[in-house]
């Protein structure tokens, strides 16, 4: 697939790596694929938090070292947005677990 993002070493040295979720810009949209229970129910929430908030973090240290962007003002920049787009989205969740 063109664009495809490179698994990093350790991940494929893992025997027990788990993927937890892909996602792709396609047809003027987000398409994601998702583990959803990759942690027990009663443990999900948080855990799909804790992901939610590591990701956030790696965009903000990327976006850093490729566009010398300040970490503290994308990290409260991605909060504001992501606190609108639950509150308010701008697009419709479709689809289903396959």
């Amino acid at each position: 697939m063109a664009h495809e993002l490179v698994v990093p070493q350790n991940v494929t040295a893992d025997k027990n790596a788990a993927e937890l979720i892909r996602a792709w810009a396609s047809g003027g949209g987000l398409v994601c694929s998702l583990n959803p229970t990759a942690w027990p129910k009663d443990q999900a929430p948080i855990a799909w938090g804790i992901l939610l908030s590591d990701v956030a973090r790696h965009v903000a240290d990327a976006l850093q070292q490729s566009y010398n962007l300040d970490n503290a003002a994308v990290l409260a920049r991605l909060r504001e947005v992501f606190d609108t787009e639950l509150d308010r989205p701008t697009a419709e969740t479709k689809g289903k677990f396959v």
